[in-house]
Formats: C-alpha cells, sequence, structure tokens
C-alpha cells in the first residue's frame, strides 16, 4: 500500500570550495607554494602569471552558457553537482577527515603544523618521566640525572653528589637507593639504554628490554654480564669453549649484540630538527604604524590560460560537434569550474590571513612596541568575536605560520596564551612569567643559583601565585638548566 509521508531532516552539505578552501588555508608558505605547483600539473587550465594581480573578471568573461546544455543533449551539466552530501564522503578517508574537523568544535580541534618543531631528545626524556608513576621528589631527581647526561646519552656524572646537591640547594628528601630506582626507570625510557654508566650496562639494559627469542636474550646476556672483556676484545673462541657454545650459536649471539645501539644519544641529545622557518607574515614600523604584508613572493601567481578558454568558446558555439568535442569540451568545462574554485580559495585564503593577522597586531600592539613582558593574554574567541568568524578558523590559520616582526620571529600561536591573575588583580600572560624566570635566573648569584622553590617564593613576592612544578616547567621550556648546571665556581 503506497502511502505519502512527510520527513524532516537536518543535512549539512559542503561545496568543493569550501573544502578546498579549508584546507588551503591551513598550509603554510612553503606548503602553498607546493599545492599551487601541484594544481598546475594537474590543470591544464591554470597556468602561472608573472602578473601579481590577477583579473578575476576574466573568469567571468566566459558565457554562463558554458553551463547550459550543447546543441547535444549528452551534453547535460547538472549544477547540483557542485555540492557534496556528507554520505559521499563516507568512504573516501581524506574528505571523511577533512569534514570531521571542519565540524569539530573549535576547542577539540587538533589540526598540527605542517611543519612541527621537534623536541630534543633531553626533552621527550624529561616529558617521559613525568609520565611515570613517581614522586614530585623523584621526577626532580630524574630531571637532574637527564640534564646530566652527555652528548651520547651517558649518564657519567656522580650519583650520590647529585643526590646531596639536591638536599643542600633545593632541600629535597631523596637517598640514593632514589637514584637508583630512577636511573632505571630513565633507562628504560625510548630510547632504551639511555642514561646507561657504561657501554656494558647500555648493552645489558637493551638486551633485558627487548623482544629478541628469549633464549639467544638470556645467552647474549649471560655473555655481556659475565664475558665482556673478551666480547670487547673479540675473544670469541674463549667465549666459545668457556659457555660450551657452537659455532652458529655463538655467531647469532654476537650478530644479536651488534643490533643494540652503543650510543643512544647518538651524539645530538641537545640537538632539535632543523627546520627552515619562512614567515608567513611581515610587520615593518614605517614611521609610527606597522605594516603588515603577506610573504607570498616565492608563491606563484595563477590565472586562467587564455587558449583553454578559447577552445571552450569555440566548442560552446558550434551547433553540432563530434563525440571527441563533446568530450573534449566536458572536459575544459569542468577543469574551468576547477580553476575558479581554487583561484577563489586561494584569494579568500589571503584575504582571511590578513584580516587575522592584522587583528592580533591590534591586539597584541603593545607588545610589537615593547617585547615579551607586554604581551596580554588572549585566546582564539577573542580574535574569533573580533573579525566575526569561526575559532576553527582562527586555529587553522595560526597553526604552523610565523610572523617576522622587530621583535623577531614568531609562530602565531605564541601570541596566545592564558591569562595569571596578580595580586593586584592586574591579569598578564603566562609568557610574561617565563620572562621574569629569565630575568631572576640571568641577575642570581652565580656561586649559589637559585633551585625551582626559590624562584617560586621570588614570584610568590611579586604578586605571581606560580607552583613549584610550574616554574620547573617553564623553566625548561626557556631551556635554563637546574640551578646545580647553572653554578660557576
Amino acid at each position: 500500500m503506497l502511502s505519502l509521508q512527510h520527513r524532516l531532516s537536518l543535512q549539512q552539505k559542503l561545496s568543493p570550495q569550501q573544502i578546498q578552501y579549508q584546507k588551503l588555508l591551513q598550509l603554510n608558505t612553503l606548503a602553498l607554494e607546493q599545492r599551487i605547483k601541484t594544481e598546475l600539473e594537474l590543470n591544464p587550465i591554470l597556468e602561472e602569471t608573472l602578473d601579481e594581480e590577477i583579473d578575476l573578471e576574466q573568469l567571468e568573461e566566459t558565457p554562463d552558457e558554458a553551463e547550459e546544455k550543447t546543441a547535444d543533449e549528452d551534453e547535460t551539466y547538472d549544477s547540483k553537482d557542485d555540492e557534496f552530501d556528507l554520505e559521499d564522503y563516507m568512504n573516501e578517508s581524506e574528505a571523511e577527515q577533512e569534514l570531521d574537523r571542519l565540524n569539530r568544535r573549535s576547542d577539540e580541534d587538533t589540526i598540527q603544523p605542517i611543519a612541527p618543531q621537534r623536541k630534543t631528545l633531553r626533552e621527550n626524556l624529561v616529558d617521559q618521566l613525568r609520565m611515570l608513576d613517581l614522586s614530585d621528589d623523584e621526577i626532580s631527581l630524574g630531571e637532574n640525572i637527564i640534564g646530566s647526561l652527555d652528548r651520547d646519552g651517558y649518564f657519567k656524572a656522580d650519583l650520590a653528589k647529585i643526590v646531596n646537591e639536591l638536599k643542600l640547594f633545593e632541600e629535597i628528601d631523596v637517598t640514593i637507593d632514589h637514584a637508583e630506582k630512577v636511573l632505571q626507570e630513565i633507562q628504560r625510557l625510548e630510547p632504551v639504554g639511555i642514561g646507561s654508566r657504561s657501554l656494558q650496562e647500555c648493552l645489558l639494559v637493551q638486551i633485558r628490554n627487548s623482544s629478541y627469542d628469549p633464549y639467544y636474550s638470556y645467552l647474549a646476556e649471560k655473555v655481556l654480564s659475565e664475558h665482556f672483556d673478551d666480547f670487547a676484545n673479540r675473544r670469541f673462541e674463549v667465549i666459545q669453549k668457556t659457555m660450551n657454545l657452537a659455532k652458529e650459536t655463538l655467531r647469532t649471539i654476537i650478530d644479536l649484540i651488534h643490533k643494540l645501539n652503543p650510543k643512544p644519544g647518538e651524539g645530538n641529545i641537545d640537538s632539535e630538527e632543523m627546520n627552515q622557518i619562512t614567515p608567513d607574515f611581515l610587520i615593518e614600523k614605517v614611521e609610527d604604524n606597522y605594516i603588515v604584508t603577506l610573504n607570498d613572493r616565492s608563491v606563484p601567481s595563477v590565472t586562467v590560460s587564455k587558449t583553454y578558454l578559447e577552445m571552450l568558446d569555440t566548442n560552446k558555439r558550434k551547433r553540432k560537434i563530434s563525440e571527441r568535442e563533446k568530450e573534449t569540451h566536458k572536459f575544459l568545462r569542468e577543469k574551468f569550474e576547477s580553476a575558479k574554485w581554487f583561484i577563489a580559495s586561494l584569494y579568500q585564503r589571503r584575504n582571511t590571513l590578513m584580516k587575522i593577522m592584522r587583528a592580533i597586531l591590534e591586539k597584541q600592539y603593545e607588545f610589537f612596541e615593547g617585547g615579551a613582558k607586554l604581551l596580554k593574554p588572549m585566546i582564539y574567541k577573542d580574535i574569533a568575536d573580533e573579525i566575526g568568524m569561526d575559532i576553527s578558523t582562527i586555529s587553522r590559520v595560526v597553526n604552523g605560520k610565523y610572523v617576522q616582526s622587530p621583535q623577531g620571529i614568531h609562530e602565531l600561536k605564541y601570541f596566545f596564551s592564558e591569562g595569571l591573575t596578580t595580586d593586584s588583580g592586574e591579569e598578564v600572560s603566562n609568557k610574561h612569567i617565563k620572562e621574569i624566570i629569565k630575568e631572576i635566573c640571568e641577575h642570581e648569584p652565580k656561586n649559589a643559583p637559585y633551585s625551582d622553590d626559590k624562584i617560586a617564593s621570588i614570584l610568590q613576592e611579586k604578586g605571581f601565585h606560580v607552583a613549584r612544578r610550574t616554574v620547573a616547567k617553564y623553566r625548561e621550556a626557556l631551556k635554563i638548566p637546574v640551578a646545580r648546571l647553572r653554578k660557576d665556581l
């Protein structure tokens, strides 16, 4: 039995241009340059132009009939194809991920920068240490141990001396047994074997925490613990005779040990990934005004090819066209639409970026005048409300993009920070606290540097209520060593 039913449903449809715009928005200058080059290769309608200004009216000169039927009924163009239903993307992982990002709440947005800065190995070790089930004192002890590692990741310092200095300088209640326990925990962090006191210990830690065959791992551990000198001096015959091993078994054991890493730090414990930073914005002060420009001189300017436009127009004007001409016309028309969307998205991206950067400049004007001490607390919502855009749009723009100004080069995310209320009721940025910590360390007694507890107390006196753990986190972010390592005779 047939029946009529009314059903209301809420659907979200995104045009290809909207999706393309969102993708372009999160690209930095270098990534955008590569994206445009790729599009130039894929779309013959697009061509690079030396002119910085592209005549958008050229895109409107092509008659609207290009979207209508030609002389043949088979050339029907359905404008509904310009929109994609969400269901159309269910089997397309990339589009699905993009839509998920578009619909996600701003505070849940997890878009990553195109070229994220990698932490040093030492910083990664500290992060791993803080994930362990250790007390505050043990974590502080572990941070001191990690700070004492040499370039190859070995711990060559005196553990007892570190314990005594922590008791003296930071008044932490730790024992040598605590120190041994923490050191063993550090040695099991990634890379395994880091913090070992000798090559023998380094290899033993790795073999004990490996996933190799248990039988050969046991034999390898025995070689390293009981016959290390013979192994180091390549006296394999002695090992074979003493342990009563077959030659093939010994060869397997030796090969297994050779797979271990003798230098977990690899000589680069303090090195960072060398990311080439190309500022996306340039801010210059001209007399009393700041001028914001988009640093896109290396980005190719694109326009539509007149040659292909003429071909499209010629085919459109013909009353009768062959099957091959139909296919050519359809192909050119699709590429023309794609080119229009792409160029429009580039312009929209440029306008959005400039609007956001100018808003940041206005909100943080005092920073550009006087530096980090004058940085104000600011969140994404402040800029979103100022320019009438969604918070997720602000998030896409600030991630992985940099600005060069008289104050140096900063990632746009740098200008956003939570506020901290002082005793006087003034709200200051947490980056302002970091600057104060930096100043305190610069002017501390060189023969008796301040502990994190002491720095926290000084901040309390200045009206900033900051915990010791927070001070330690800010100090490490500033790459300032622990007190013991700052001591100067």
